[in-house]
């Protein structure tokens, strides 16, 4: 019997889906489900197969796992995963990717529009009962900067032209693209910064992105640009977000991911009224087990069938 251990921070009624595909799907597996790092131990010293998201790992997890032999992990980002000491060489690494466009580059308009608009600004007149009115911001006629260009991306750049946006990318390798004005390279982000009025982050945590958007970036923007950070918390210097958004040189942000998840609740982003937290919920929607479901089921007939030739999706590490 091969042991399954389901570790997923998320609704019940969510990570019960997982579960119960695996049982129906698997005869062979022995599934158990944690909804938290710190529950792991009843079943991590046993599990032959742990499946997750990297965000919600920890060392110990990891320390705990002796007979562990694959992590599928179902976003794309594997950072908290890949780079920890403590993952064995030997265990195989895969992940998902190719799904997150729709989901994704839906949140980053939502975003635009939602700081464009002021709605958060909305919601506290409503909960107030106030009546009060202010001139909304339009996306037409504005200029978006798409940071890490790949599949999600090649999704938000149409919707941004749907809207009369001019989209400009910056990338380690620029290229033409549909539905881009302008590419730039990633050593002229902060030539880049400067143009925007919208600045979406959707790179990969690296060691080369790490804090990347820096107080170098904010200084190069416009005091009346906008932040939306759709990638990792590590790519931006949250200390240098915090003094660029209370002095003024960026008109707001919205922040979807943070360096320490859930983000502590005495985190000066919290008061803040020029930013909407959203709780890494970018690409978490409605039929997303549905699209990450081809890979995890071909990936575990392989690993059942010692087919780990065949596994898709394999990260080096």
């Amino acid at each position: 019997m091969t042991n399954l251990l389901i570790l997923l921070a998320m609704p019940e009624a969510v990570r019960n889906q997982y579960r119960d595909r695996m049982q129906a799907r698997f005869s062979e597996l022995n599934v158990d489900l944690v909804d938290h790092h710190s529950k792991v131990g009843p079943h991590i010293a046993a599990a032959d197969v742990l499946l997750t998201f990297a965000p919600m790992l920890s060392d110990h997890v990891l320390q705990s796992a002796k007979r562990l032999k694959w992590v599928q992990a179902l976003g794309t980002g594997v950072d908290n995963l890949i780079d920890r000491p403590c993952l064995r060489k030997d265990v195989i690494v895969t992940n998902v990717h190719g799904i997150h466009g729709p989901p994704v580059s839906e949140a980053a308009v939502a975003a635009m529009l939602a700081l464009a608009r002021g709605l958060p600004r909305a919601i506290r007149f409503q909960d107030k009962r106030q009546w009060q009115r202010f001139p909304a911001q339009l996306l037409h006629n504005k200029t978006v900067g798409i940071f890490g260009i790949g599949a999600i991306a090649e999704a938000l750049a149409p919707k941004c032209k749907a809207f009369g946006m001019r989209v400009i990318g910056i990338s380690s390798a620029p290229r033409t693209l549909a539905g881009f004005d302008h590419m730039y390279a990633s050593p002229d982000l902060t030539k880049a910064a400067g143009e925007l009025d919208f600045f979406v982050l959707l790179t990969p945590l690296t060691d080369k992105t790490r804090n990347c958007v820096d107080g170098k970036i904010f200084a190069a923007m416009k005091p009346t640009a906008f932040l939306v950070n759709l990638a990792r918390g590590g790519v931006v210097d949250e200390a240098a977000l915090v003094e660029a958004l209370r002095g003024g040189r960026i008109a707001g942000a919205a922040l979807d991911v943070f360096v320490e998840e859930p983000l502590s609740p005495d985190h000066p982003f919290w008061s803040m009224d020029n930013v909407i937290i959203t709780t890494h919920q970018g690409g978490f929607c409605d039929v997303y087990i549905d699209h990450a479901w081809p890979t995890i089921e071909a990936n575990m007939r392989c690993f059942l069938s010692d087919d780990v030739g065949g596994m898709i999706n394999v990260v080096p590490h």
